[in-house]
């Protein structure tokens, strides 16, 4: 009888689309967590400390324009095809070309201006082979999978956000073991192969699901603002999460960013639950906020509460747990322990405020999302400039810190302001 109970009580919960698809993303998540570690690991080591804080610096800064590379095509295509099925060829063909040729625009673009942000010891040839990984293959694994999420077919996704991990994995443990004693340079060429292999299946994916992409060159001018306001949103997100690295390898060592960085890449994968979760929600944010944010709020409401509790929970688990990370790193990263403790607090800010900012999204308030990501992104670089020569990767944990927790305080108050707003309308 209970076991009858138990198949009934399974089936309701997998009949749910939204706990569905949150489970396939989990799944991925989970076996990339399992990779990333392996990755993580075999490249950390076999780096040392300062040739990978040389390569966490230069991806570190590809990667605030990274989301240019794109202009937001990605989320026009969830926007859209979530709410007409019919326009998914169009938007899945407007994203390649989109890619492609600001992709390269940004390629030749930082060239030029890498040695201003960047150490000179940081070589041209390292920062061009992640920039081509980052800005065009990348980018393009990433539209693939929000063409199949765009659909709600997160199955798919899953896949393809487990693939470039599988495929980095293989390369990190190919060049560990062929070339033992190289550098960041030698290690950006595994990248890359890597990162080409898997957009060139992303592709195969969605053209064997969906067919021919078309190109409607009208779609991608009337659309190129909104389109902005995404990249934008995404750009000063990645600023207040990653330029801190940057800035460390600028302002103080390749070691200390080396440091910072390990520390926050567990962060990361401490997070990826509730990735997984808001990776699930994201279409359907549109479609209960085309009803406006009366809409959307009612989705942010059901799965905050969820995404807070983890979040807290994970924070107090890296609390405690972090001095066995000098055991799995070596005795270079004693320090990195120390430094997530100090970050601990983030998985809790960050379930926060992405679901306010998902909510904002939903219901077409993008622009002002965007606005608020980029005031606490020139927060984020002035705060790391008064903080980091004076007290290196401490002051970056501050910085990110006092950073996400203005983002949760800034937009849930936008969020309740316009809720009153529709309320008494």
């Amino acid at each position: 009888m209970k076991l009858a109970m138990l198949k009934k009580w399974a089936n309701l919960i997998w009949q749910n689309s939204l706990v569905k698809n949150t489970l396939w993303m989990l799944l991925a998540q989970g076996l990339r967590i399992v990779l990333q570690a392996v990755y993580f690991i075999v490249i950390a080591r076999a780096l040392g400390v300062e040739q990978y804080g040389a390569f966490v610096a230069a991806t570190a800064f590809v990667g605030i324009l990274a989301p240019f590379a794109n202009l937001g095509s990605g989320n026009l295509l969830i926007k859209n095809v979530s709410r007409n099925k019919d326009l998914f060829n169009i938007y899945w063909g407007n994203s390649l070309i989109v890619t492609t040729l600001f992709g390269f625009a940004i390629v030749i673009l930082i060239q030029v201006i890498y040695n201003l942000f960047l150490p000179s010891s940081i070589s041209s040839i390292l920062i061009c082979l992640i920039s081509i990984s980052e800005l065009i293959f990348a980018r393009v694994v990433d539209n693939a999978g929000q063409a199949f999420q765009s659909v709600q077919w997160l199955s798919k996704t899953a896949q393809l956000s487990f693939l470039p991990n599988l495929l980095k994995t293989f390369a990190a443990l190919s060049f560990a073991n062929l070339l033992p004693n190289s550098g960041a340079k030698e290690w950006s060429i595994f990248y890359l192969m890597s990162t080409a292999a898997s957009a060139i299946i992303g592709i195969l994916f969605v053209h064997k699901s969906f067919g021919v992409p078309k190109i409607d060159l009208i779609k991608i001018k009337t659309e190129f603002l909104e389109g902005f306001y995404f990249s934008i949103s995404l750009s000063a997100q990645n600023i207040y999460n990653d330029i801190d690295k940057t800035m460390l390898g600028r302002l103080s060592s390749l070691s200390s960013a080396g440091i910072y960085a390990s520390a926050y890449r567990i962060i990361d994968v401490a997070f990826v639950p509730v990735r997984s979760l808001l990776y699930a929600a994201y279409a359907r944010f549109f479609q209960q906020g085309s009803t406006g944010i009366t809409g959307s709020i009612q989705l942010a409401k059901r799965l905050a509460p969820i995404a807070g509790i983890y979040g807290a929970i994970a924070g107090i688990g890296l609390f405690f747990f972090a001095p066995i990370v000098p055991n799995v790193l070596g005795s270079e990263y004693m320090d990195a322990a120390i430094a997530l403790r100090w970050l601990s607090p983030l998985p809790l800010l960050k379930a926060l405020h992405y679901f306010a900012a998902d909510t904002l999204t939903g219901a077409g308030f993008q622009g002002l999302r965007s606005a608020v990501q980029i005031l606490i992104a020139i927060f984020n670089i002035l705060f790391n400039l008064w903080l980091i020569p004076l007290y290196s990767w401490q002051g970056a944990a501050w910085s990110s810190l006092a950073s996400d927790g203005l983002l949760v305080i800034s937009l849930w108050l936008l969020v309740a302001f316009f809720n009153q707003q529709s309320l008494q309308a």
